[in-house]
């Protein structure tokens, strides 16, 4: 599962503001957890969307974390990874010998997460014939276990997650509408990796420290291309993809200076990039970097222009033409760059 951190302050209790192993500091992932904060106290079923690796099993604790159910269960299914033949018995539980091989009693996880909550990943993975099991359990709280009649009545608060398009599905008949539309009351989705590059350099810093603290390495240099390049790259297997490229990297790692994780045919394929996208992405993580490393001060010797040898004047106008905006404090809102003619102090942004 993909990992994120964002550390949060503040007065109020640590549970409430906090999202542990999340990162966010792009508008596109911050849009995300201010729904999540709003939803996360309710009881209504949440569907989260998002590509493979984009971290939903990671949004659903969180979702459960800063709920009123936070102290119950958090009972995880990934519905694609049991077979078919047994996701009915691993759901609702089943009686001795209700099939062959049911030799004892077993609980399912509806009833294991009585009063917490349950986490469906991989919802669209469910098959026709258990769908109205499913919609049962949503709409009435209720269900019989493989082999009884007696009924079970649960308190459960429902959180599924898929990367396919439910709606698509439906149009095929692969996928019952009235199912759709009870897991489809509150949609969560989420931004690919590429949707919200800002927070690619705090991910790679994130798991440098967490893999060299894991594996006794001390890496504290990552050069500039390194970066550039995890920057510019498309990052098809989103954070997933990113964390297991850092671990190999944190491997190979050689006087504390972290080597470019991408294979040469991803190198291949970020240098035959357009120039119009390449270049500019390039040149928007260099500066960036610089701006981070100075701690987003602009002029002065210390300052990101004078360590990228330009003007402040020309700093800020890439800045703009970059979509570069400074973080502003707390939760790492940004801001617009101040005009050019601005009477801003040179010394920072």
């Amino acid at each position: 599962m993909a990992d994120f951190h964002k550390s949060r302050s503040g007065d109020q209790d640590d549970r409430v503001r906090q999202f542990d192993q999340i990162i966010a500091k792009s508008p596109a992932l911050e849009a995300v957890l201010e729904k999540i904060e709003r939803v996360a106290p309710t009881a209504s079923t949440v569907l989260i969307l998002g590509e493979t690796g984009t971290g939903k099993e990671l949004i659903a604790k969180a979702i459960h974390n800063i709920s009123p159910r936070y102290d119950r269960p958090f009972v995880k299914v990934n519905c694609a990874a049991i077979p078919l033949d047994l996701l009915e018995s691993e759901l609702f539980g089943h009686e001795r010998g209700a099939f062959t091989g049911a030799i004892a009693q077993k609980v399912g996880r509806f009833d294991l997460a009585d009063k917490g909550t349950i986490f469906l990943d991989e919802v669209g993975d469910i098959p026709l014939p258990l769908q109205p099991k499913l919609l049962r359990v949503l709409q009435e709280r209720e269900f019989e276990r493989l082999g009884s009649a007696r009924t079970h009545h649960v308190d459960v608060r429902v959180l599924a997650a898929t990367h396919r398009d439910l709606e698509q599905m439906v149009d095929r008949g692969e996928f019952r509408s009235d199912l759709y539309y009870r897991l489809n009351v509150f949609p969560v989705a989420l931004p690919p990796l590429r949707a919200r590059r800002e927070d690619i350099p705090a991910l790679v810093d994130y798991f440098v420290g967490l893999y060299s603290r894991q594996m006794g390495k001390v890496v504290d240099r990552i050069p500039e291309e390194t970066m550039a390049a995890l920057r510019a790259y498309a990052w098809p297997g989103n954070v997933r993809e990113l964390q297991n490229l850092i671990q190999r990297a944190v491997i190979l790692s050689g006087d504390g200076v972290l080597p470019n994780p991408l294979p040469s045919s991803h190198l291949e394929t970020v240098t035959v990039m357009s120039r119009s996208t390449a270049l500019k992405e390039v040149d928007r993580a260099f500066i960036l970097h610089t701006l981070e490393a100075s701690g987003w001060m602009i002029g002065g010797p210390e300052g990101a222009a004078a360590k990228l040898g330009l003007k402040r004047t020309t700093l800020l106008y890439k800045m703009k033409k970059l979509g570069i905006s400074r973080p502003a404090q707390g939760r790492g809102i940004a801001f617009p760059v101040a005009p050019l003619d601005s009477t801003e102090s040179s010394a920072s942004l």
